[in-house]
């Protein structure tokens, strides 16, 4: 058993939730405000993913390779899904079928050559990942890290079942098998890929997910503990003490960064000059604490881990 922070858990499940209008999206109000009309403006809401993922029941396999290591990069992958073999990319695409009832063009033109279409859907990952997630990536990075460190302290001090019984309702550990109450199909050991992959996810809502795709090992995907209060503002106005080690300026803007922003829009925000907002967070960029993304023809700020933990202790 080992957990993994999974990119890709992150993208599919995030996407997913950009296509309903319920409970699970309400929590994640705020991210859905700000990345909707980029998508939809990239064209993203009526492409590859548009096809791959309907708004419930089964995306493609191909989608969540096995984890690698503890934290894959996006770009390893990426790379998995890129060589993907052909007759697993259709097998999943005929399920896919079986469920929805039909595939679209973009779909048949990639069960018909799934070599040749494959880059182009990693391609559409990338984007969307540049867009919806990396803004936000050292936010949600955080909460998924601290859950992975909350399941390993209880697995060391009160064991493994302790643990699987603490992850969700519908698990259950009776000391000799693991129970998945709504999972109508067996998962044995010794048909279902050597181990098991405990997947934290931020954007899952309150269900459990499941991936069984042998010679592979399982997966579980999980909601993160702390998943719904990643977009909650922090009440951190006053930035007396921080200024005195960065400036005025550049504590004002590193406070006003809780969304990402662009150089016009922290302008506007904190009433300081364009050139003085681009100044400030080049030098922040230059110490790691702020990150740059672009989107489209503008480029988004967003605080790193290192700016979330300078700012917290400038209000400790």
């Amino acid at each position: 058993m080992r957990f993994a922070v999974s990119p890709m858990w992150q993208v599919l499940s995030s996407f997913r939730l950009l296509r309903r209008d319920d409970a699970d999206a309400a929590v994640h109000g705020p991210w859905l405000a700000q990345v909707r009309p980029r998508l939809a403006a990239a064209g993203l809401d009526r492409g590859w993913l548009a096809e791959l993922i309907p708004a419930a029941g089964f995306w493609p396999y191909f989608l969540n390779p096995a984890p690698d290591g503890p934290a894959p990069a996006l770009s390893a992958e990426l790379a998995a899904i890129r060589s993907t073999p052909a007759e697993r990319v259709r097998r999943d695409l005929e399920h896919l079928r079986y469920h929805e009832g039909s595939l679209g063009p973009r779909l048949r033109a990639l069960h018909a050559d799934p070599a040749a279409r494959l880059a182009r859907v990693t391609q559409e990952i990338q984007v969307y990942f540049d867009q919806a997630l990396a803004p936000y990536w050292a936010r949600i990075r955080a909460v998924l890290d601290t859950d992975v460190l909350h399941r390993a302290r209880q697995v060391a001090e009160h064991g493994a079942g302790h643990a699987f019984n603490d992850l969700h309702a519908s698990l259950r550990w009776d000391g000799d098998a693991l129970h998945l109450l709504r999972r109508t199909r067996p998962m044995p050991r010794d048909g279902s890929g050597p181990g098991l992959v405990l997947a934290p996810t931020a954007f899952g809502g309150p269900r459990l997910a499941s991936r069984v795709a042998p010679p592979d090992p399982p997966q579980l995907a999980y909601p993160a503990r702390g998943a719904g209060t990643l977009w909650e503002r922090g009440e951190r106005t006053d930035t007396g003490a921080l200024a005195g080690v960065l400036g005025r300026s550049r504590a004002r803007l590193l406070a006003d960064l809780d969304t990402p922003a662009s150089t016009t829009q922290l302008a506007a925000r904190t009433g300081l000059s364009t050139p003085a907002v681009s100044q400030c967070l080049a030098a922040m960029r230059a110490a790691g604490l702020v990150s740059a993304h672009r989107v489209g023809r503008s480029v988004l700020y967003a605080r790193t881990d290192a700016g979330e933990s300078l700012l917290s202790a400038g209000h400790g």
